[in-house]
């Protein structure tokens, strides 16, 4: 749709719900046009992937260094204590101290190895307000900590896999939802369109049997036609009466749910438009099966949950033995006064190697492995089966696109025939040479066949959004269908 009809169609749905006007000129790209951009199943599908966005956001900046300012300032405490004395003896000993502390440390995730280095500089204070005052500082001007699992797993490699991948599932996950979102508009639009027509229909038929009853009555004074036929033409016009009351209720329900759905003001009488202009095209199956191979959701859902099913394995195996490295090596300093715990400053290092590997767990850990294994191996079962279904899914729906053409155009010429075929009718009852029974089928046939039209016309713009929500791919312009993802969550 053109930008200019765009921004007149939300102009006038402001308007609509500004004054409350009574009727609306509907066509079904304005009834899209609105769904997208007002209705609360866009508003759920834009929500999910701003979560999706920001958890990706989240992501990424845990990659990054992370620097952190720790500080306690002040700390008092006026309390008695416990102490071991030489001997072996505890007493309590009062203890009356003002401390302050304070660190700033620089983080970073190692992406090769899974582990997290470190840079920190910190500064205690304390003053003794009892017995010997004084004051004490100790300084820490620079110290390097590494800590690294030698076996277990790497989660930041195996999240560097897998949130992009989720991320890009969520982002064609939003553009299928948004073509989902046209079909439910689409599905709205003709019930109140069939309901329209049925309307309609059961208006004219009213007016034509009531004409046809006066004539019946006309008739019947001269002799021309039986009581029975009569009979049978009055019973007609209270069946067109009752059917129009029918009418008349379904089409106020079916406005309520599309007015609902596209959320329109409660007063806003919509008239829809029958699209007599459709998009003639023929879809390939293999073209249509490499475009949703390419840019459907599915495609990274499976790759997603591979990814996930080789991270429990792996995490599994890790898990099996733990060992852990701790290293740390800088400067300390102590000192009565600030500049002394600055100079000189003495080495400080720690190394530390943990470990834990179990001796007899009963096969526990090697249990848990298994477990993992058969889990990857039931989602790959999974993945293959939804593979088909998915490629027989697409392809059930690229042959009835392709078959629909034919059947709207059937439907479309059923549909003159029966008008023209109920008008002659009408004439040649009135000149008395078909029965009442004859002029009732030709009115239901000419009711059905419009009926089969519509019905014909919704499953052929039902399966082309359908066939784009699958494939992310708009064929009559043999282009993808394009969003621009980063300026919807700006707006």
């Amino acid at each position: 749709m053109k930008l200019k009809s765009i921004f007149f169609t939300l102009a006038a749905a402001a308007t609509l719900n500004s004054w409350g006007a009574d009727k609306m000129q509907l066509t079904l790209d304005d009834a899209i046009l609105l769904a997208r951009t007002r209705s609360v199943d866009a508003a759920v599908a834009l929500n999910t992937l701003r979560t999706a966005y920001w958890e990706y956001r989240t992501f990424r900046a845990g990659l990054l260094p992370e620097v952190t300012f720790k500080a306690t300032v002040p700390s008092y405490s006026k309390q008695y204590s416990s102490y071991q004395n030489a001997d072996g003896s505890y007493s309590f000993v009062h203890n009356d101290n003002l401390s302050m502390t304070g660190s700033l440390s620089l983080e970073q995730r190692i992406w090769l190895t899974g582990g997290t280095i470190s840079v920190t500089s910190s500064l205690d204070f304390m003053r003794q307000l009892s017995g010997t005052i004084g004051n004490r500082y100790m300084s820490v001007p620079v110290a390097l900590r590494l800590t690294q699992p030698i076996f277990g797993v790497n989660d930041v490699k195996w999240n560097r896999k897998i949130e992009p991948t989720r991320y890009r599932e969520a982002k064609a996950d939003f553009i299928s939802s948004t073509e989902e979102v046209a079909m439910t508009a689409i599905q709205y639009y003709f019930n109140l369109l069939s309901s329209r027509q049925n309307e309609a229909s059961a208006h004219q038929n009213v007016t034509n049997a009531e004409k046809l009853y006066e004539v019946a009555i006309a008739k019947r004074k001269m002799g021309r036609i039986s009581a029975n036929d009569v009979l049978q033409i009055e019973l007609n016009l209270l069946n067109s009466r009752s059917a129009l009351t029918s009418c008349e209720s379904q089409v106020k329900s079916d406005m309520f749910r599309l007015r609902t759905f596209l959320d329109l003001d409660t007063a806003v009488e919509i008239e829809p438009e029958i699209p007599h202009i459709i998009p003639h095209t023929k879809v390939d199956f293999d073209l249509a099966l490499g475009y949703a191979l390419e840019n459907n959701a599915f495609v990274d859902n499976i790759r997603r949950r591979q990814l996930e099913a080789d991270y429990q394995v792996a995490a599994a195996k890790g898990a099996q033995r733990q060992i852990s490295l701790f290293a740390q090596v800088g400067y300390t300093g102590t000192d009565r006064n600030f500049h002394g715990a600055y100079d000189p400053l003495n080495s400080n290092q720690v190394v530390e190697i943990g470990m834990s590997i179990p001796i007899l767990d009963w096969g526990k850990r090697r249990g848990r492995v298994k477990v993992a294994q058969s889990n990857r191996d039931l989602v790959s079962s999974r993945m293959r089966k939804e593979r088909a279904e998915f490629s027989e899914n697409l392809y059930i729906l690229v042959e009835r696109f392709n078959n629909q053409q034919a059947q709207l155009d059937i439907a479309r010429r059923a549909d003159e025939i029966a008008m023209q075929r109920y008008d002659s009718s009408v004439e040649t009852f009135m000149i008395g040479k078909i029965s009442a029974l004859d002029l009732n089928d030709s009115q239901t046939s000419k009711d059905s066949a419009r009926l089969k039209y519509l019905s014909e016309l919704f499953y052929y713009w039902y399966y082309y959004y359908q066939l784009r929500s699958l494939t992310l791919w708009d064929f009559p312009t043999d282009s993808p269908i394009n969003t621009d993802i980063e300026k919807i969550l700006k707006m």
